[in-house]
């Protein structure tokens, strides 16, 4: 029933915001289907279904597919898919290295993607975002241009976050300390009209390969990054494992050699200090060696190394020696505890992955309880992991509330 000026009471409306949301899930996650289906699947009526896809059509997030035909009697059905390409969430990631950003749109599929080579620990906080805001910029122009709607935007960062305050509480390796992050960039921006988040890199790219990687849908799930510093997100029954405080993830500082070198978080002997890309290097090229440079792009300076380990330069092949057997000492103890069904390698050590894996492998077998329960893989989304993370996170605004499409045909 309508109200006699032509509008919706509230709570139907919420209703039918809820069940059109409760569609466009179900088709991203299920894939093409028919309306009779979905109805099935869904537990909503044909007739509810109809006009919920019809409206879903009109804003542009759902568009129709194949015709069923599987030799029954009656009229073949046809499919309904998920469309959202004039719908954009953008991910940043803020690095030691670098600053990149991507746009997908709402299947996942990249329609933007730059990374700049950036020496974020020599530069203030203010100057590190004024240059993610510029890269933002350039994001917003492509979506622009492809009349794209930007419906939210989330920065990754390797670092305690406050989410909810958009604090970047304490990034060790960037030297950051009660950094308000989100503030700044709504600002910077001019307050656009979306949703700005920060959230911890290592879960962000948690999300994205469970979302899209290699072994998209595994439920237990940890995905292990290597840069500077080293973190980890965990997904148990397809749920991304936060803790207390949503602090969760630091495994970098795991003490697993007290009595070693000092970590930028101040303590020794961290994880970190064993196997993120800072200890690879300083065991395998002298200081004034550019690969050491951080103003280079990384995965050039990564290839250099790849390229030095093929042609079996010592040096390297004896850091990334005891670089996989110190990745495997720290991974045995996330898969004692966890037992996840797939371990992810992502960041630096998927680019070398070809000359950590084995020695890697050796540890487990030799530290683990049931090692053949969890596959070791790499991942294939390199360095955009965390900023794909973001992006879809960002996505989800219109999956919770698809009337923030507009529709493309109002008056009908």
């Amino acid at each position: 029933m309508r109200r006699p000026d032509g509008r919706q009471p509230a709570d139907l409306a919420l209703v039918r915001r809820n069940n059109l949301a409760l569609v466009l899930r179900h088709l991203r996650d299920a894939g093409p289907r028919s309306r009779a289906t979905v109805a099935v699947e869904t537990g909503l009526n044909r007739g509810t279904v109809s006009s919920l896809v019809s409206e879903l059509i009109d804003r542009g997030l759902v568009r129709e597919g194949d015709v069923q035909r599987e030799g029954s009697v009656g009229r073949p059905g046809q499919t309904v898919e998920l469309d959202g390409r004039t719908i954009g969430g953008i991910g940043v990631e803020i690095n030691v290295d670098y600053v990149t950003a991507i746009v997908l749109d709402l299947s996942n599929t990249p329609v933007f993607e730059h990374r700049v080579a950036l020496d974020v620990q020599a530069l203030p906080p203010e100057a590190v975002l004024d240059a993610v805001t510029e890269l933002s910029i350039m994001a917003l122009a492509v979506c622009d241009k492809r009349d794209i709607m930007a419906v939210g935007m989330t920065l990754a960062i390797p670092a305690l976050v406050e989410r909810e305050d958009g604090v970047v509480a304490f990034a060790p390796n960037l030297h950051w300390t009660q950094v308000n992050a989100v503030d700044g960039l709504r600002h910077r921006l001019g307050r656009p009209g979306f949703a700005i988040r920060v959230e911890n890199d290592a879960n962000l790219a948690a999300l994205g390969e469970f979302a899209m990687g290699c072994r998209a849908g595994t439920a237990h799930l940890v995905y292990l990054t290597g840069e500077t510093g080293v973190g980890g997100g965990v997904m148990v029954d397809g749920q991304l494992l936060r803790g207390a405080e949503g602090f969760s993830g630091e495994i970098g500082h795991m003490p697993l050699n007290p009595g070693g070198d000092l970590c930028g978080c101040g303590r020794r002997g961290c994880w970190e200090t064993m196997v993120g890309l800072a200890a690879l290097l300083r065991m395998a090229a002298t200081p004034d060696d550019p690969v050491r440079d951080p103003s280079l792009d990384l995965e050039q300076r990564l290839a250099v190394v790849r390229d030095r380990a093929d042609e079996g330069e010592p040096r390297t092949l004896d850091a990334l020696k005891l670089v996989g057997e110190a990745l495997g000492l720290g991974a045995s103890i996330l898969l004692n505890v966890f037992n996840p069904r797939v371990l992810v390698l992502g960041g630096y050590f998927a680019s070398l992955g070809g000359y950590l894996l084995a020695p890697m492998l050796a540890e487990l077998r030799a530290r683990v309880m049931a090692p053949e329960a969890c596959e070791v893989v790499l991942s294939t989304l390199g360095f955009t992991a965390a900023a794909r993370g973001g992006a879809h996170v960002a996505l989800e605004a219109v999956l919770d509330d698809p009337t923030l499409a507009p529709l493309r045909h109002p008056t009908r």
